[in-house]
């Protein structure tokens, strides 16, 4: 289960597992869902070509993956929505066959004016078996409060 707003703290960081080793068959379905038609990460002779030398696993893959992997630590059952996502660099390429990790650091949160809400920013770093960092990106969510009366005053 996912955290309340109470319980994140500024700088906590939580360690997402298991990890997912992302195959041919994540990268193909997820193209074909997305309509992404894009060579490099579909046909293996053009991709020889390319300065990778074989095909890249879709970028936007590699980052629902992280997402995805952060929600049982952060808001499975208590999200209210995504509001924003901020930064999303790919610093390296993912291959198939890699095993992705992630971790999150909480970097801040504050009470809104709505009772039993609270705004939490997170940065989230996912990293391949090799413990290369292939994701980044920062990511806004609302949640619950555990306190349903809780509300930002005008001092807070």
């Amino acid at each position: 289960m996912g955290q309340y707003y109470e319980e994140f703290q500024e700088g906590q960081i939580f360690h997402h597992e298991p990890g997912r080793t992302i195959t041919e068959a994540d990268n193909v379905q997820f193209c074909s869902m997305t309509m992404n038609t894009q060579p490099l990460h579909l046909d293996a002779e053009w991709a020889k070509g390319s300065p990778f030398g074989e095909r890249v696993v879709n970028g936007l893959l590699t980052f629902s993956l992280a997402v995805g992997l952060s929600v049982p630590d952060l808001t499975e059952g208590t999200i209210i929505a995504n509001l924003a996502y901020e930064d999303i660099n790919h610093p390296k390429p993912v291959f198939h066959g890699d095993t992705i990790r992630a971790k999150s650091e909480i970097l801040s949160k504050r009470l809104t004016s709505t009772p039993g809400r609270g705004l939490v920013k997170a940065q989230t770093i996912a990293t391949n078996q090799d413990d290369e960092t292939v994701c980044r990106f920062k990511r806004v969510f609302l949640v619950e409060t555990k306190d349903p009366d809780a509300v930002k005053t005008k001092d807070a």
